[in-house]
């Protein structure tokens, strides 16, 4: 089996845990997540990580990744890399680890630093937080700078949006962070960005509001578009659960 490690100069002397890595995360039970891809919360020689192992690709993917195209851990880490070049919140990446077998891709995990959130973006959508408006006002000016930056996040979903309580007020960290693209991003373009957080059409005009202020762009037209996408996502998202049921045998949504 190769094996193929990417870590900064400064956690090189952490390269025999690294190469360790599948019996480290096997016999460690703290995981937080845990579908196609599994997270685990793991402490390496006294620092607390993150390690997220990415499910192994079927055979064809594997050629993929292996020959034409860069892993779902390969890009995490770089894209974290670059995230902190331009100043964006996301965990520190510490290694990047790919496994070989056959001369094809295998196993592959990415490690971050722990970061000690309060609670994500999904916290104020759904519970009466006294300062849910203030969030959501700064969540938009957050989401203004990444795509100042050209920074589009195609998973901006509410677990992936990490927040944190600070005296000056929020400090916000993104997660899963894959799939991604750093292009230019317009206003029009960047209503579409808020889809996927199943927000009322009440917190939609909150961050409406303030990214159209930052924007310089029309308020009206700012959250006609968010709605728009957002509703958009909603029925792509409830088709997709009913046709599952469907294939499943259940044709009681059909009655």
């Amino acid at each position: 089996m190769k094996i193929s490690l990417t870590t900064p100069l400064q956690y090189t002397y952490l390269a025999s845990s690294f190469e360790s890595i599948q019996k480290i995360f096997a016999d460690d039970n703290r995981s937080i997540h845990k579908a196609r891809n599994e997270l685990k919360i793991i402490e390496i020689e006294g620092i607390k990580t993150v390690v997220k192992s990415f499910k192994v690709p079927h055979l064809l993917n594997r050629i993929v990744y292996t020959f034409f195209r860069k892993s779902k851990a390969y890009k995490s880490y770089h894209n974290a890399l670059h995230l902190r070049e331009l100043n964006i919140s996301t965990p520190e990446p510490i290694a990047l680890i790919e496994f070989f077998e056959s001369n094809l891709l295998g196993e592959s995990y990415f490690i971050s630093e722990f970061f000690d959130y309060d609670f994500t973006i999904r916290t104020p959508l759904l519970e009466p937080l006294e300062d849910r408006e203030a969030i959501f006002t700064a969540f938009a000016a957050y989401t203004y700078t990444l795509h100042q930056k050209g920074i589009w996040h195609l998973d901006y979903s509410p677990g992936n949006i990490l927040i944190k309580r600070t005296e000056s007020g929020y400090q916000f960290s993104i997660v899963d962070i894959n799939r991604m693209e750093f292009r230019e991003i317009g206003p029009l373009q960047g209503c579409e960005n808020f889809n996927k957080l199943w927000a009322s059409d009440e917190e939609l005009e909150i961050m409406g509001r303030e990214y159209a202020r930052l924007s310089s762009f029309n308020v009206a037209v700012t959250i006609a578009e968010m709605k728009r996408h957002n509703d958009a996502n909603k029925r792509v998202k409830n088709f997709k659960k009913k046709l599952k049921k469907v294939l499943k045998g259940d044709f009681s949504i059909l009655s």
